[in-house]
């Protein structure tokens, strides 16, 4: 009998040391209420795309640096959507309007917020797009810190907010630091991602990957995840997603050719699935065939942005770009590949995903 109750109690002690390893593992989430909402596909109609234009407040010579780049994002966007440009001040208004109508751009198309901006990285801390449950467009505030607090942020943080007030459109805040870029959505409950810079505790000290997905599930509408590991530290962003995998729609995933990406996260990309189970195509892009001028980078053409009419494409001058260009056209039959002057953006760390937002039409 006693040999029993031992036994008895000895399973019962096991029993609740499981139960507290998968608390440990897994804690509680937050509460984070009833409301729930839905950010669309970037392949979905857009009423417009934002941008931030480059000025020279923080950084000497950013305009001259980019404005030819700016300038080819607007026209190629400008006749199918509006564009709604960020400039700094009244001076960089009357800078950017002269240089948009020397290019032959419909000012028409184009809306001017002056709002003091500290860089030009939209996507990662401009305003998130999302519908609530009864399909009200809202603008949701995530928190901003400068990729873990390594560049001037307060202005940039403020974006979210102003946008908001100015469209009144209702604001949601998040109370968790993300960058646009470090999260894709397929459209249809589906977000991809690197542990490196969400879990980063330069930006969300102590967060789980539990706690994270609480707050994707809530605010961005999806149920299912792809993590990456990534590696912290490799550039400013702690490498995000965007720089190595896009979902170009619903069921297509694009990345780098095999032999120049990583093997695990080459295989990962492969083995995924999404909501229903099934694996998502694969399209693979190369690299630049040279590096950049002045660096030891290569190129990459995996940032690209989707427009209404249009698919922009960072291009390089370097002989590879037809060959992305053409593979990036194949999956978009009935839009239009523009290739977009890139190198300067690259040479910062980014490409034309990073530098646009897309407002989602009201349904």
């Amino acid at each position: 009998m006693r040999t029993s109750m031992f036994l008895i109690l000895m399973s019962l002690v096991a029993l609740t040391n499981c139960q507290l390893l998968r608390d440990m593992e897994e804690p509680p989430q937050p509460d984070l209420g009833d409301d729930t909402y839905t950010m669309p596909g970037e392949d979905e109609p857009h009423e417009g795309t934002w941008l931030q234009w480059p000025h020279n407040h923080t950084y000497a010579g950013h305009a001259e640096r980019h404005d030819i780049t700016f300038i080819a994002i607007t026209k190629a966007l400008h006749m199918g959507e509006r564009v709604h440009i960020i400039v700094y001040d009244q001076v960089e208004e009357q800078r950017v309007r002269g240089l948009l109508q020397e290019a032959q751009v419909d000012l028409a198309q184009v809306d001017f917020y002056q709002w003091k901006t500290d860089d030009y990285w939209v996507r990662d801390n401009g305003p998130i797009f999302t519908f609530d449950k009864n399909e009200q467009l809202m603008v949701q505030d995530w928190g901003f810190n400068g990729w873990g607090e390594k560049t001037p942020f307060q202005y940039c943080d403020q974006i979210p907010a102003k946008v908001s007030d100015r469209l009144n459109l209702p604001k949601v805040i998040v109370s968790m630091v993300n960058e646009g870029g470090s999260v894709e959505i397929d459209g249809h409950g589906t977000l991809m991602a690197k542990k490196s810079s969400i879990l980063n505790s330069n930006r969300n000290p102590g967060m789980t990957q539990a706690t994270a997905e609480a707050y994707f599930r809530q605010y961005l509408g999806v149920t299912n995840f792809i993590w990456l590991d990534g590696k912290a530290g490799q550039e400013i962003t702690d490498d995000h997603i965007d720089g190595t995998a896009r979902f170009a729609n619903a069921h297509t995933i694009v990345t780098y050719e095999e032999e120049e990406s990583d093997p695990k996260e080459y295989r990962q990309l492969v083995e995924a699935r999404n909501v229903a189970g099934q694996a998502y195509d694969i399209v693979e892009l190369p690299l630049t065939r040279y590096r950049l001028p002045s660096s030891q980078e290569y190129g990459i053409y995996i940032n690209f942005y989707i427009g209404n009419e249009v698919v922009l494409v960072p291009n390089f001058e370097d002989p590879h770009d037809e060959i992305a260009n053409a593979r990036i056209q194949a999956i978009y039959p009935n839009r239009r590949v523009i290739g977009i002057p890139a190198i300067e953006l690259g040479l910062d760390g980014g490409g034309v995903h990073c530098v646009t937002q897309q407002q989602p039409k009201v349904r």
